[in-house]
């Protein structure tokens, strides 16, 4: 027997079939992840493990041994399996294996073949019997396909339509059949017999409709006749029954088509109603006439509604484009009114909308129709530019600075009436509802007559009526600066006003914005955004946050010239408060009762309280500067001064409903206050031993900044010829104390504050009102809540107000020391002690 050479695969196969059992993996294979730390940590977890190594040496010998004895064993039956005669005899048994299962498959070919030689005949009489029967039932369709043709040419001489729908549809089944026999000659012969006889059908059946629909007296014809050539016309097909349809609605509608022409007197615009008028009379005649002639499924009624508005908007298109630059917004709504009026009425007759009833024209092939208001869309921009006219004259009255400010005064001014409902009627100005309200109705108006470009238009009209009511209405109302003194409160009255006022459109224009996403079409709605105006409406409130701000300012300005003015240094006893703190407290609890009683949201009070706080003790700190030196007592009375002060600032959220709020905003004030009593505390101690003043700068402060040192005795007033010995141990002292920092909170201390207010009325003429003077409003959600940093609000100097620096820089340092130097050298002189050249 011929050895045979077997793939590897196969032989693999084999060998586990016949031989082998399955053998689990090899132990071995999992050396490569081995670990021996791993394996040594798991010996000795600790140092106390240590001490069983010589029983874990012992241990690891016996196992070595007995792998070892097994690898022996394993490579003896290695030897033993790798017999060459065993694997020999194997190959042998395969190959007869493998010819065995050739000599199956050789009889099994030769077994199907005398199978197929001997039902050979018994196919063939199948395959007959088949052919036999498709041919007796071929010829048997034939002939009632050859009756059918005669029995419609004798139908067609009668005019039995009833009889010839029937017949025609099965003759038609049947030619069906036959369409794979077209080119044999009976066949053929017959198709042309069927069209003739169809074609002799469609005659009579449109010669016969057409004397029913002219009601020819002379010539009177059956309508039983005319519904059962329904049928007919049913079978015939779609296409057919859409062309009668079309004949039908052209007929009815030729008076309709010569009387109103766009042209004539009759079609123009302002006879819209007479189109609707006489169409309506049409077609409840057409109804009577032929509501029981025609099947209900031809829908001759729908069809003659959507024919009758391609008619009239095509008539429409040229009336309107020649009417519309002279013609009005009541004119253009009138007639779509009754556009709509007729398109409703069409719909409650069928059930379905006109644009349903345009959506399937009457022939395969026709453009789709859309309604007969959509010729109105396109001038849609006349009533959009009536609303924009609208809204001019509305707002006329209180746009610009003069009748601005005028008519908020006027709102504001009522604002103290004891009535309730009075006071809370003026908190937001009768012209921002107003505007709101003509909003709504027009995007109602709109939104009823279309959802496309013409609401986006509106939409945009909108948004302009928006900014310009921000800019020249609310911006315009609290530009300039405060009149008069007497002025004050109705300056803060307008400004919490304008802010209700900001706040209420920034809100509803929220709400205006998704409404007209819930009205306008998808295409849309995307486009609409009122955030840029929402922004603006912010703007302006912080703008009336900084306006209140200037007025708080200026109440207070008397109490601060007067802090001003005060001698520290020369005081030598301390009293109570000074007579300024108390003014101030006045001064500030009158403007702050005015603004909590106008402001409808109280969000933004915390905001004006934080601002309010950072810029009292900003020009608290600013007076304190200017009135330098303050000597031995006066930082005493200062402290006192200071408390009065801090609880004024605290009392500002009473009644504030959040009590973690107040809290935070308690914090921010105290902290505030008390780098302020630090500084006082440093000033106020005593500089001899200025060893102990040193050492009480840097306890307190924490700093080694040598020009905040020279604040701290420039504000206690240290003589000039004290200052440099001070000087000289503070450098020595810091010098050695490495954890002191750089810098601490007096870095931010100007000791040249400016001359007048810290807020800036100029802000508010600004072109773009987002970058006031103070911080910019913060939204309530992320509004900040801290205080800033002592003298953070203090504006930069303006380049025409050159600012006084002590030792701000090194090069200052490196003068003052060489200066020293100097000094010491011409003493040195002096008493004899000459330096070593």
């Amino acid at each position: 027997m011929q050895r045979q050479e077997l793939p590897q695969d196969v032989v693999s196969g084999l060998q586990r079939i016949l031989l082998l059992d399955p053998s689990p993996a090899d132990p071995l294979d999992t050396l490569t992840s081995f670990s021996p730390v791993d394996s040594l940590n798991v010996l000795f977890p600790n140092e106390e493990s240590l001490a069983r190594l010589d029983t874990v040496r012992t241990q690891l010998a016996t196992q070595q041994k007995e792998i070892q004895d097994e690898i022996d064993a394993l490579r003896l039956e290695l030897r033993r399996d790798q017999d060459p005669n065993r694997l020999q005899t194997i190959q042998e048994l395969i190959a007869e294996l493998l010819s065995q299962m050739n000599r199956i498959r050789e009889k099994a070919t030769e077994s199907e073949a005398i199978v197929q030689d001997i039902t050979k005949e018994i196919q063939i009489l199948d395959l007959g019997k088949k052919n036999l029967v498709t041919t007796i039932t071929s010829l048997k369709r034939l002939q009632i396909l050859m009756n059918s043709v005669s029995q419609l040419e004798t139908l067609a001489e009668a005019k039995d339509y009833t009889q010839i729908s029937h017949t025609l549809g099965a003759t038609k089944e049947l030619f069906v059949f036959f369409k794979t026999y077209s080119t044999i000659p009976t066949v053929a012969a017959l198709t042309k017999r069927f069209q003739a006889v169809q074609g002799r059908i469609r005659t009579q059946l449109e010669r016969d409709f057409d004397t029913f629909f002219l009601q020819d007296p002379a010539k009177p014809i059956n309508p039983t006749l005319v519904s059962q050539g329904c049928l007919v016309v049913d079978v015939l097909g779609e296409d057919v029954r859409h062309q009668y349809i079309d004949r039908y609605c052209s007929m009815e509608l030729k008076d309709y088509r010569r009387i109103f022409k766009p042209s004539d007197e009759a079609g123009q615009l302002d006879n819209l109603s007479r189109r609707f008028s006489w169409f309506r009379k049409q077609l409840a005649s057409s109804d009577e006439e032929y509501g029981q002639v025609f099947p209900p499924a031809w829908k001759l009624g729908e069809h003659l509604v959507a024919r009758f508005a391609e008619i009239t908007r095509e008539d429409l298109s040229i009336l309107l484009a020649k009417a519309s630059s002279t013609m009005t917004v009541a004119q253009l709504l009138e007639a779509l009114q009754m556009a709509f009026d007729f398109e409703n009425v069409m719909a409650s007759k069928y059930g379905v909308s006109l644009l349903q009833l345009a959506a399937s024209p009457l022939r395969p092939g026709l453009s789709p129709r859309t309604t007969l208001s959509a010729a109105f869309e396109q001038y849609m921009n006349i009533f959009v530019d009536a609303q924009d006219k609208a809204l001019a004259d509305m707002l006329a009255p209180f746009r610009g600075a003069s009748k601005s400010r005028q008519s908020i005064d006027s709102a504001a001014g009522s604002g103290g009436a004891s009535n309730e409902g009075e006071r809370q009627a003026v908190m937001v100005l009768p012209s921002s509802t107003e505007l709101f309200y003509f909003y709504g109705q027009t995007l109602e108006q709109c939104a009823k007559l279309f959802t496309g470009k013409p609401l986006f238009d509106l939409a945009n009209l909108h948004k302009k009526w928006l900014a310009i009511y921000a800019e020249d209405v609310l911006f315009a109302g609290i530009k300039g600066e405060r009149r008069s003194v007497e002025g004050r409160f109705t300056e803060v009255k307008t400004a919490c006003t304008v802010l209700n006022t900001a706040d209420y459109c920034q809100t509803t224009s929220s709400e205006l914005e998704e409404k007209i996403k819930e009205k306008i079409s998808e295409d849309y709605q995307e486009k609409v955004s009122l955030q840029a105006e929402r922004d603006l409406f912010v703007s302006v409130i912080s703008s009336c946050i900084v306006v209140l701000l200037r007025e708080l300012e200026a109440a207070c300005e008397p109490a601060f010239a007067a802090m001003i003015k005060t001698q520290w240094g020369a005081l030598d006893t301390v009293s109570g408060e000074s007579p300024y703190v108390s003014d101030l407290v006045k001064a500030v609890d009158s403007v702050l009762e005015v603004i909590r009683t106008h402001i409808e949201q109280k969000k933004y009070l915390r905001n004006f309280y934080d601002k309010a706080a950072s810029l009292l003790i900003t020009r608290f700190t600013n007076a304190l500067v200017k009135s330098r030196p303050l000597g031995d007592v006066g930082p005493q009375q200062v402290m006192i001064d200071l408390q009065g002060v801090k609880a004024c600032l605290l009392r500002f959220p009473q009644g504030m409903d959040s009590g973690a709020l107040s809290a935070s905003y308690a914090r921010s004030v105290t902290k505030s206050t008390t780098r302020l009593e630090t500084l006082l505390k440093v000033v106020n101690s005593p500089t001899d031993p200025s060893a102990g003043f040193i050492s009480n700068y840097t306890l307190l402060i924490g700093d080694s900044s040598f020009s905040n040192f020279q604040k701290v005795i420039d504000l206690k007033g240290v003589p000039k010829a004290e200052q440099n010995g001070i000087l000289d141990t503070f450098l020595a002292m810091t010098s050695r104390m490495n954890e002191l920092e750089t810098t601490s909170f007096l870095s931010s201390l100007d000791m040249d504050p400016p001359a007048g207010p810290v807020t800036a009325g100029s802000a508010l003429n600004t072109p773009n009102h987002s970058s006031p003077s103070l911080p910019m409003l913060a939204t309530p959600s992320n509004a900040g809540l801290m205080t800033p940093p002592l003298g953070s609000v203090s504006p930069a100097p303006s380049p025409s107000e050159p600012k006084r620096e002590v030792f701000s820089d090194l090069r200052r340092l490196v003068n003052f020391t060489m200066r020293r130097e100097r000094d010491r050298a011409a003493a040195d002189v002096v008493s004899g002690n000459h330096p070593v050249s």
